[in-house]
């Protein structure tokens, strides 16, 4: 009786235990952590039985059993997870950046192999943003071909894309920036980038030449990609640095995770006592963001920066201080103790809802605020900046005469508010060391900026290995100026509206797949660039409505893909870029500029990319790249009053740049980089009777990783910049003029050799 007992026994266990597994089940979806892209084709593997699955063409899975699984698909990096008793899972592949090939992109469409693109595009990871100290934003973003960021200091810059907005006298213009779906440029076509926290970046992605799809940007368009936050992850991350000139810098990061809510804040506080006089830096930066699971069709993402930033301007130098005291400020400006002053903000809410396979659709509403003081020596500036717009665009795919067809159709539409005021600075009337003081009201603004885009984009796969792309892109753009300031003969009202006719931007390309390995593309593309209201104004305060915004045409032809047993990835693009209705800035007294329309020029360039893997195996990892710019930038007609420049080379852009670095990984922690850049001399003035020299950097940074638990990692490194202490000009200001026999100040000294250091740890709980 005992033995039948017993045997009852373990068979009902049996089958208990056979119900309980069939019963248990977990389902969940697959998503691109950058993009939040579904991930159908997912190789999910248990990591116990060896046995293998599928997801789904919308990303879902289903399993029936707790353990160890790995997901696995081409373009992304490996991932092994631990399901215990989930009722539902989010799992977060990220993009693995060695795959060329089979990088996902996204041009605010639906996302796709990089290989299939017809557009000239540059991916910037999470491995190029760390190769430095992660202060300056300008030695990253000049890793990409095509694009050249000239830095004075960390908060002057300029950022051009194939010669677009080399023009541009103080920051940047004619290029558009993205922070995911939030936009970063002004109404007036300005965009600041630098002043976020590089920690909060995950990647950047240019892309070049004109778009449909983001309308405004004659030069291209830059996409900053934040940090994900993971789902089912609970992390704190906190990292100090130090380094030349006082750099002192904290950070701490937190994400928290559960199945289906995830949020991540990231705070920074950043300072320098900066290479020259007058050349303190401060910034404090805090970013948060979260993703919310709704169901199966529905999630809802929250993005959110604040920066408070003080940093004083030491400006530019004339060549005799350049050469022989470049510590030094601007006598005007170390005087006055000039400096920027400002606290900006965005809050961007996004929804992306999929109404069937092959339909979706991404709604972002977003706002932005600037609070800015600057006291400059000719004036001191006071203007505040509020911005509300939304974005949204439906997305779809379906079969065409039998072959797959990808359509994105949408629209965006921006208004901000700026107001304005300057004052007379009375830093002469006190004595030196003073500073400014701020005196009589010279200028009191209002202005309502508003531009709309609505936009159309479709692929198509005209054969197996044959994609056809066509985009357009239809703009209107308009200011209206209210002039507060009493009316006085000094003083006319400049109050009056500026409304852009309608611009129509068409695009048309192909690309085709070669092999597995190797495509080509082609694209024509159409762009223009709005004028800044302050380009519009008149010496005798009236609105220019004569003028008109710069437009070109974009035509290129590149090659990408992989070769030597996929050991190299290339990118190769030679374009031409015609632009018309030239802006210049013409100066008319020492602080004020007017906008002229003055001829037409031809950006004629290549752009090269090679990456290439030496040795790749579980203990050592040696990899290497080239990035190669050629520019040959002509003024085709330009005539400014009795000056003919035309054949002459285009001001502010150098002639060529090169940058090769070499990366070494190892299985035990030790890791080191070495960089080194070049780049050719740039011409100053429109006549090219000056140029800047050309000049090199190589810069290098190794450290060490050390896991001290499962959950706890530690990261010791240590760089140096400017390795062997070349003297150069980091900016250039073109076409400047010497006021009062003072000589013209051309320069901005870039930084001897410099150091850095530091400590990243990292806590999962």
């Amino acid at each position: 009786m005992s033995q039948l007992k017993q045997k009852i026994i373990t068979v009902l266990t049996i089958g208990y235990t056979f119900i309980g597994y069939g019963q248990y089940k977990i389902s969940g979806k697959i998503v691109d952590d950058t993009h939040g892209e579904l991930l159908s084709n997912v190789v999910i593997t248990d990591l116990n039985s060896n046995n293998e699955i599928l997801s789904n063409p919308d990303g879902s899975f289903e399993i029936s059993a707790k353990g160890l699984y790995a997901f696995k698909k081409l373009g992304y990096l490996k991932k092994i997870i631990e399901i215990k008793n989930e009722d539902y899972l989010i799992v977060q592949l990220s993009i693995d950046p060695s795959q060329l090939n089979e990088v996902i992109i996204n041009v605010n469409q639906l996302p796709k192999p990089l290989k299939e693109s017809s557009n000239t595009i540059s991916i910037l990871s999470k491995k190029d943003i760390d190769r430095g100290n992660t202060i300056n934003i300008a030695s990253i973003l000049n890793r990409a071909p095509g694009v050249f960021m000239q830095s004075g200091a960390l908060n002057t810059n300029r950022i051009t894309i194939r010669g677009v907005g080399a023009r541009n006298l103080f920051g940047t213009a004619k290029i558009r920036a993205y922070f995911k779906d939030i936009p970063l440029t002004s109404g007036s076509g300005g965009t600041t980038i630098e002043d976020f926290e590089l920690a909060s970046i995950s990647r950047f992605e240019i892309t070049k030449g004109a778009s449909s799809i983001y309308g405004a940007g004659l030069g291209g368009t830059i996409q900053l990609t934040p940090q994900s936050t993971y789902y089912n992850q609970n992390s704190v991350n906190s990292e100090f640095v130090f380094g030349s000139f006082g750099l002192a810098k904290g950070l701490i990061s937190m994400n928290h995770g559960t199945t289906k809510n995830s949020f991540k804040a990231v705070f920074s506080n950043t300072h320098s006592d900066g290479y020259r006089d007058n050349n303190q830096y401060d910034r404090q930066t805090l970013t948060f963001s979260s993703n919310h699971y709704l169901g199966e069709n529905d999630e809802l993402s929250v993005l959110a920066s604040y920066v408070d930033l003080n940093a004083f301007i030491p400006s530019s130098l004339s060549e005799d201080n350049y050469l022989n005291d470049p510590t030094s400020a601007a006598f005007t400006w170390g005087r006055s103790k000039g400096f920027e002053d400002a606290q900006r903000g965005i809050l961007g809410v996004s929804w992306n809802h999929k109404y069937q396979n092959g339909l979706k659709q991404i709604t972002s509403v977003f706002t932005s605020f600037r609070e800015g003081y600057e006291p400059r020596p000719f004036n001191i500036l006071d203007e505040s900046t509020f911005a509300i717009g939304i974005r949204s665009r439906l997305l779809g795919s379906f079969k065409l005469f039998e072959k797959h067809l990808e359509w994105t159709i949408g629209g965006e539409l921006f208004r901000d508010r700026y107001a304005s005021g300057t004052f007379v600075n009375l830093y002469r009337d006190f004595p030196e060391g003073h500073g400014s003081v701020q005196g009589n009201r010279l200028s009191d603004f209002k202005e309502k900026r508003s531009y709309s885009n609505i936009f159309f984009e479709t692929n198509y796969e005209l054969t197996t290995n044959t994609t056809v792309s066509a985009g357009l892109n239809i703009n209107h753009t308009s200011y209206d100026l209210e002039d507060r300031f009493p009316v006085s003969t000094d003083n006319p009202d400049q109050s009056g509206i500026f409304r852009f006719d309608g611009i129509i931007s068409p695009k048309f390309g192909v690309s085709q797949v070669l092999s597995s390995n190797i495509s080509i593309y082609t694209n024509v593309s159409h762009g223009f660039s709005p004028i800044t209201l302050e380009e519009t104004l008149l010496p005798d305060g009236q609105i220019n409505t004569g003028l008109k915004p710069e437009t070109g045409w974009n035509y290129e032809v590149g090659t990408r893909g992989l070769m030597l047993n996929n050991k190299l990835q290339f990118n190769l693009a030679i374009y031409r870029l015609n632009i018309k209705n030239l802006l210049v800035s013409r100066r008319t007294s020492e602080d004020q500029f007017i906008g002229i329309n003055a001829g037409e020029t031809q950006h004629d360039g290549l752009e090269l990319e090679l990456h290439y893997k030496w040795l790749s195996n579980t203990a050592i990892s040696i990899s290497s790249f080239v990035n190669y710019t050629l520019n040959d930038y002509k003024f085709k007609a330009f005539i400014d009053g009795d000056d003919n420049f035309s054949g002459n080379d285009l001001t502010g852009v150098p002639s060529e740049v090169f940058n090769t670095g070499i990366d070494f990984i190892s299985s035990f922690g030790i890791y080191a980089n070495l960089n080194f850049q070049y780049v050719g001399s740039m011409p100053i003035t429109d006549s090219n009777s000056l140029y800047s020299d050309n000049y090199r950097l190589t810069n290098t940074k190794f450290g060490y990783k050390l896991d001290l638990s499962e959950k706890f990692n530690l990261n010791l490194y240590y760089g140096l910049n400017n390795l062997f202490d070349e003297k150069y000009a980091s900016q250039i200001l073109i076409n400047t003029s010497g006021f009062g026999g003072s000589a013209p100040r051309y320069y901005y000294p870039g930084n001897p050799i410099n150091q850095y250091g530091g400590i990243h740890i990292n806590y999962e709980f």
